[in-house]
């Protein structure tokens, strides 16, 4: 049994979801106590009670003390298993959040798996599923597991209301994986989206891109989302280069002008650009999980990034935890390579 405190470094949800992943996949059962303890909120939420219940599925895991609210709980994982599965998160949560949780372990385990998650699809506290189709998931399959993405019904914060589907096709072994330079950019896209707002809103947004830019006309789409339970705004800059894809998300807000949304975009996609380095600062916390994995079985990884946030080097000290790696950080002015291998 392994203790986990959930205060420590940046204390929020990662850290039990993360925890949960790695129970899962070492088959080593955790206690996690001072649940986002760093958070207004303390306790488990709702979409992270999701993740509990999501984990405890696919695995027929024991669990104690999970519920709305709760600070400290215990779980003890089962067998993972392939099949079928759907979770609702019931809110506008984050659904990618809890897809995160359970995708290591599956992709992992021989058998296809369809997953369902009901909730919110875009949200600007978690990576939306754009961020997973166009980043995440092409970045997992080069390590050996096929993860391919399916339907989405867009549901924005706070209404909620959207799902989407993934399938996922296990491989139990994992390639090592490098990630240390972007190569050239070979597109680009601005995408707006908007859903039961003037489609104007879209349109500022892209014109202010474009006006602050040199990118083609064709590189701009302003998409009218039908059938969102509630309004909805997100302006993403996709950035394609030859060995990574890196997506940036600014959201819409009740009194946030679109012109203001549009610059928050684009100053994120520019800093990325000026910065030189392939992965960048949620992506450098999202590969940790993988790579770690794949490390564990000797197979080891690398990649480059900037400077860390608080989310990585929390998520390095609980992966150190559960998994026989070792990871180090070099660096280089505000570049960082981040290793990891086996011990």
């Amino acid at each position: 049994m392994i203790t986990i405190d959930g205060s420590q470094g940046e204390g929020g949800g990662q850290i039990v979801r993360s925890s949960l992943a790695l129970s899962l996949v070492t088959g080593t059962p955790v206690t996690i106590e001072n649940v986002r303890a760093g958070r207004k909120k303390p306790g488990l939420l709702r979409q992270h009670l999701t993740a509990v219940h999501a984990a405890t599925e696919i695995s027929g895991a024991k669990v104690d003390g999970a519920e709305l609210g709760s600070q400290r709980f215990v779980f003890e994982p089962g067998t993972v298993k392939a099949g079928e599965y759907r979770f609702s998160v019931g809110s506008a949560g984050s659904t990618t959040l809890v897809c995160q949780t359970v995708l290591p372990a599956l992709m992992l385990v021989k058998g296809t798996s369809n997953i369902e998650v009901l909730g919110g699809t875009h949200n600007p506290f978690a990576p939306p599923f754009d961020y997973l189709t166009k980043v995440y998931f092409p970045l997992l399959r080069k390590m050996g597991p096929i993860v391919e993405s399916g339907e989405c019904r867009p549901g924005f914060y706070p209404a909620g209301g959207g799902s989407f589907r993934i399938r996922v096709i296990g491989s139990p072994n994992l390639k090592p994986f490098e990630l240390l330079q972007r190569g050239k950019l070979v597109r680009r896209e601005v995408r707006a989206l908007v859903a039961n707002l003037p489609k104007h809103i879209g349109e500022r947004e892209c014109k202010l891109i474009a006006r602050k830019t040199d990118w083609d006309a064709k590189s701009f789409i302003i998409a009218e989302v039908k059938g969102s339970p509630g309004p909805g705004n997100v302006v993403m800059i996709e950035l394609e280069f030859e060995h990574v894809t890196e997506l940036f998300i600014a959201f819409g807000e009740v009194g946030k002008k679109a012109e203001r949304v549009a610059n928050e975009v684009l100053q994120a996609a520019r800093k990325y650009l000026e910065s030189d380095v392939p992965v960048g600062p949620y992506l450098a916390d999202q590969l940790l999980l993988p790579l770690g994995l794949a490390a564990h079985q000797g197979q080891p990884g690398a990649y480059r990034t900037g400077p860390l946030t608080e989310h990585t080097r929390t998520h390095i000290d609980v992966l150190k935890r559960f998994l026989d790696i070792e990871i180090d950080v070099e660096e280089d002015g505000d570049m960082r390579t981040i290793r990891l291998w086996k011990r």
